[in-house]
């Protein structure tokens, strides 16, 4: 069963000063997770992890990973700025985009930021942007064809396809890319691939970087550039269904330490730094929405309707996304009532669940929508004018922080334009 991190009487507190719908941050959880994942790839002594940016875009987010050493992950120009005024500059911020305007390249460029390309032809678009190639270059590999790992009664655990992917260079082009790059200036380099999204297994991190290591090695030998570091992404997931286990990031660094041993040191490629680029995993289970029922509805189906919506967590509407639910004070109760829980707006894939079984739902309950700290808040929109709910931060003392406030109409109209 998933616990909140959060009790009844503490939540009742808080609503008392925050008004619901609101998304709500674990501290002790985020610096606890970070800390795990910087002892997993301790062995590894240039490690760092860049946090994806576009998972939680919360300053106070991001400046509490910055302490705990953290860099960020960046793909827009204003995930760029943001990174810029939470103190992150230099080499802490990768800059991992598509299809990406100039303006985008010139700010990364002058943050100092490691670009990483995403497609051949942006190697002369670079050039022509900024005028010359940056001395420390990544660039994105795509295997293509389709990735498999872990088979079992049920299929394969984890399976993705590449090919399909907009993502990346293809093998020959990131020779002729490493070559061409080498030309124009470019001294250091670095690989980086995504390869499959939210596993659930300990075996997927090493098997990518199996094939990156190798890919690093063949680079290396054939162009002759010096690859400095190697960027295995993200994809590492979370359980979001409670009979679902959980990874172990310790024996997740092993594997990719092993698959280190076996193929880099050998090489004379000891001295590679290894990047991770984790949103999910570093995020997801310590960040909740935070809602109450407001509406019961009696018809083919049993309905509670709660006061937040696919607007403030979009991910069951858009992707049939499952997101455990408590319904807080009545966990020890047995979910002998089954409810589509669902929001207000006009689209009725507008729900949190659909026939979940729950314990019975009063007018008043308070509901934790699980697993929301990635992807969640970030992914909000304004349709039907609904506004974005505030961010608060469960300190690691019990107290709490406000570290966005709740949209107003003011905002929502403050861009139009009526005359």
């Amino acid at each position: 069963m998933k616990k909140p991190f959060v009790s009844l009487e503490q939540l009742q507190a808080i609503t008392q000063q925050y008004p619901t719908p609101f998304h709500l941050y674990d501290e002790k959880g985020i610096r606890e997770n970070a800390r795990r994942l910087k002892a997993a790839f301790a062995w590894n002594p240039g490690f760092k992890e860049y946090f994806a940016v576009k998972a939680t875009p919360t300053p106070a987010i991001l400046k509490l990973l910055r302490e705990e050493d953290c860099g960020v992950d960046c793909s827009s120009l204003t995930e760029l700025m943001l990174s810029d005024k939470c103190g992150f500059s230099g080499s802490e911020i990768m800059f991992s985009s598509n299809e990406t305007p100039a303006e985008e390249f010139e700010l990364a460029a002058r943050l100092g930021a490691t670009i990483n390309l995403d497609d051949f032809t942006h190697i002369d678009f670079l050039r022509e942007t900024l005028g010359y190639i940056p001395e420390t270059i990544s660039c994105r590999f795509n295997p293509g064809g389709v990735f498999q790992l872990g088979e079992s009664k049920e299929g394969f655990q984890v399976m993705d396809t590449p090919g399909d992917s907009k993502y990346g260079f293809t093998r020959p082009q990131l020779f002729e890319g490493f070559n061409k790059l080498k030309d124009l200036g470019a001294k250091r380099f670095g690989i980086h691939a995504f390869l499959a999204s939210n596993t659930i297994s300990n075996d997927y991190y090493p098997a990518l970087a199996g094939i990156l290591f190798q890919l690093a090695v063949d680079l290396q030998k054939e162009t002759g550039c010096k690859v400095a570091f190697i960027n295995l992404s993200g994809g590492v997931g979370i359980p979001y269904r409670p009979d679902q286990p959980e990874n172990d990031i310790a024996v997740i660094g092993d594997g990719v330490r092993k698959q280190f041993e076996e193929i880099l040191v050998p090489a004379g490629m000891g001295d590679v730094s290894i990047f991770t680029e984790l949103g999910r995993f570093m995020l997801g289970p310590y960040g909740c929405l935070v809602t109450k029922a407001v509406h019961f509805k009696h018809t083919y189906k049993e309905y509670v309707g709660v006061d937040a919506c696919a607007a403030n967590l979009m991910r069951p509407a858009m992707y049939g996304a499952y997101h455990h639910i408590t319904v807080m004070g009545k966990e020890d109760r047995p979910s002998d009532h089954v409810y589509d829980v669902v929001g207000s707006l006009c689209e009725n894939n507008d729900k949190f669940a659909v026939d979940r079984p729950l314990p019975e739902i009063e007018l008043g309950d308070l509901l934790v929508i699980h697993d929301a700290g990635a992807h969640g808040f970030s992914m909000g929109y304004n349709y039907n004018g609904k506004l974005r709910s505030a961010e608060v931060l469960l300190r690691e003392d019990g107290s709490t922080r406000l570290i966005r406030r709740a949209e107003t109409p003011e905002d929502y109209f403050s861009t139009m334009v009526f005359d």
